[in-house]
């Protein structure tokens, strides 16, 4: 069967000879042990090479979705490949919610997880921060369950799919809650320098759409029965209709505003499930800085703002709290970060990441696993402490280097035979 030819983006075109939808564990283990090169692809919404390989592509849409909710230990044991939206119609079914979503629901579990994808909250981390257990394909096409508290699970859940080929997780989950989300126009830069953490305190999550020139835009979104959110004096205002993030996108695509109440999945996320998320037409970067130097990593991109804006669509700034896997963007440190929406130009963005990997330079910026960037190996293994020890347990579970792919070799380089 001829490889999946592109990413979501179009701007990777895949070099796999093969893709396989296995439909049961057994054929996946076949698929697995039966090839030299595998990599697993979820709904290609990464915009690197993490995904690809040169042997065999592997997709789990026609896996079962499993969905085992347990509403007493408010658990779910969940298909790796099931979408988010598919998730939270089942749990919400249940009465039970994931503490946090990303900005679409388009994503399978599995790939968010295993890239460190997130949504914005002061209290709430990524996805991967929600998983208890996982279990793997491995290289012999084994299957491997690794669950907290044992050897190495901390290393496998954002692991970039390269310890094996992710079957199922399971979650920790708590009740389910609406959610009223307000969009506010106007915010003052110095209010976002010299009060962060008020800005972002105001509701249960917060997130800021800005150009990095004159336009700022708040999205604010309350649990019911919170407080109400208060960000008069910051001189923002709330919109007189819907807002999209990204200026003449059709609102239509977005998650219900204007303090309309409505579940924690259908508000949580800016787009809805079944429309275009973000422009469609685009590429994506993101960098996770400390909490303590938000204010001053914001200024830093305020002042290369006028290289910036000639290529951006839109830039998201979002807080997610610390947790302890070793990949994680946010591993042991409360993290912002600043997301960009680009034009699909990779030519004309190119220079422009440079120059934002310099300005956060001062800060240990930390790169999306999914997204474009250039961050040298040697500065991220400095920045992550258990660098070494992942390593370690790539050549663990993936001696032979099945799961690896350049960009892998690329971060960790195989040591030699």
């Amino acid at each position: 069967m001829a490889a999946h030819a592109t990413n979501w983006a179009g701007n990777v075109e895949f070099a796999a000879r093969s893709l396989h939808s296995p439909a049961s564990i057994a054929e996946l283990r076949e698929v697995v042990a039966g090839n030299d090169r595998v990599r697993a692809l979820g709904t290609g919404h990464s915009f690197n090479r993490i995904a690809d390989t040169t042997g065999a592509l592997v997709t789990l849409d026609r896996m079962p979705a499993v969905a085992e909710v347990d509403a007493d230990r408010a658990s779910a044991r969940v298909g790796a490949g099931v979408r988010l939206d598919a998730l939270c119609a089942a749990l919400r079914r249940h009465g039970l919610a994931l503490p946090s979503l990303p900005s679409t629901p388009h994503f399978t579990l599995a790939g968010a997880c295993a890239t460190g994808t997130h949504g914005s909250g002061d209290s709430v981390g990524t996805l991967a921060a929600a998983v208890s257990s996982i279990e793997l394909v491995t290289a012999d096409g084994t299957p491997v369950v690794l669950s907290r508290g044992s050897e190495g699970f901390e290393g496998a859940v954002t692991s970039l799919g390269a310890l094996g080929v992710a079957t199922a997780l399971t979650l920790d989950l708590c009740p389910a809650f609406e959610v009223e989300q307000h969009v506010h126009e106007g915010l003052a830069w110095s209010a976002l320098t010299e009060r962060f953490d008020d800005v972002f305190a105001a509701a249960y999550s917060v997130s800021v759409f800005t150009d990095w020139a004159d336009r700022i835009r708040t999205w604010v979104k309350r649990r019911v029965g919170d407080p109400l959110p208060d960000l008069a004096w910051t001189g923002a205002r709330p919109a007189d209709g819907a807002r999209h993030p990204i200026e003449g996108m059709p609102t239509a695509n977005t998650t219900d505003q204007m303090g309309a109440a409505g579940p924690w999945d259908e508000r949580l996320p800016h787009f809805r499930a079944g429309f275009l998320p973000s422009a469609g037409a685009e590429l994506q970067s993101e960098y996770f800085v400390a909490r303590a130097d938000a204010a001053q990593a914001v200024k830093a991109l305020r002042e290369i703002g006028p290289e910036v804006s000639p290529v951006l669509q839109v830039s998201e700034i979002r807080t997610v709290a610390a947790d302890s896997d070793w990949l994680s963007p946010s591993h042991g440190r409360d993290s912002v970060a600043f997301h960009f929406t680009w034009i699909a130009d990779a030519a004309a963005v190119a220079p422009v990441l440079t120059r934002i990997e310099e300005a956060l330079a001062p800060f240990d910026a930390r790169p999306h696993w999914g997204k474009l960037s250039t961050t040298a190996p040697e500065t991220l293994r400095a920045s992550y402490e258990r660098w070494d020890d992942f390593r370690r347990l790539l050549r663990r579970f993936d001696p032979a280097g099945k799961f690896r792919n350049p960009l892998i070799d690329h971060y960790f380089p195989a040591a030699p035979a």
